[in-house]
């Protein structure tokens, strides 16, 4: 079995833009990926010849739909993904190598703009280990996971965050450090997993935007959490604009479970079409 025959792309989207799922060249072909694409939104659907399996996700927010591709993929490898990123599959499969080599569960590639360029700065061009710091700045198209280990560990999307959510930023953040506390490995690599033209929400700066980095960073450091924000405000003193804002940030201790009221569930696992 080839590297592409073990990994489902998981695309997530609202009913009004799957049209725009534009899967890798060779999608439906023998010995290839599997398409996954998981709807939000009610109304008739048109499946692509090229998707393998539909899943109408109720509900509200991308880690919904995160979940369920955990729930609903049939390959031993997932990417998530979303309706206007370009996967790159030679990337990605050089990801499931990676994780086959190294036992990790979780691999960070890297994203790309429409003009090539790489979204983010790196500290190097090799492998490495992620930890509660280094997963911060993770995008959800640039991970690769293994669900055998991710299954076994129970670890998923916390529904409260992410876009479509009350707390719209840091799903990606907390899921990773999810995977760390429960004993698992996570890597960043430096492949390009896909193409994404928009500019990512991780790149706003307004004060409800602060509000919830303040409340992911509580749920990452807890008692540390104080200090870290400190540092975070010290960093980006700039993109803050003015100090009462970076004070604020810096005095915001508040929790989840105080912004948006206790967990919520992980969501129901939708109602499937589709052969595989």
């Amino acid at each position: 079995m080839s590297d592409a025959d073990q990994l489902t792309i998981g695309y997530s989207t609202l009913l009004e833009t799957a049209g725009d799922i534009r899967p890798p060249d060779g999608a439906g072909a023998r010995a290839s990926p599997q398409v996954l694409v998981l709807v939000q939104g009610d109304g008739a659907l048109e499946p692509d010849p090229s998707w393998d399996r539909v899943v109408r996700v109720p509900g509200h927010g991308v880690a919904r739909s995160r979940n369920a591709a955990i729930e609903h993929a049939t390959r031993r490898y997932l990417l998530f993904c979303d309706d206007d990123v370009e996967v790159n599959l030679p990337g990605v499969l050089d990801g499931i190598a990676h994780l086959k080599r190294t036992g990790a569960a979780l691999a960070l590639g890297r994203g790309t703009d429409a003009e090539g360029q790489v979204r983010k700065r790196y500290l190097t061009s090799r492998p490495g280990p992620l930890n509660r710091f280094s997963a911060a700045k993770a995008a959800t198209y640039e991970m690769l996971v293994d669900l055998d280990q991710v299954r076994a560990a129970g670890v998923r999307f916390d529904t409260r965050f992410g876009a479509g959510a009350p707390l719209y930023l840091g799903d990606e953040y907390l899921f990773i450090v999810e995977l760390l506390r429960r004993g698992l490995k996570a890597v960043s690599v430096p492949y390009i997993f896909g193409t994404h033209p928009d500019s990512s929400s991780g790149s706003r700066w307004g004060g409800k935007d602060l509000h919830v980095r303040a409340v992911v960073l509580n749920e990452v450091h807890g008692r540390a959490a104080p200090l870290v924000r400190a540092a975070f405000a010290l960093r980006h003193a700039r993109g803050m604009g003015d100090l009462a804002t970076a004070w604020a940030f810096v005095t915001d201790g508040t929790r989840a479970a105080e912004a948006v009221g206790a967990a919520g569930d992980v969501g129901s696992a939708g109602e499937v079409s589709g052969p595989r």
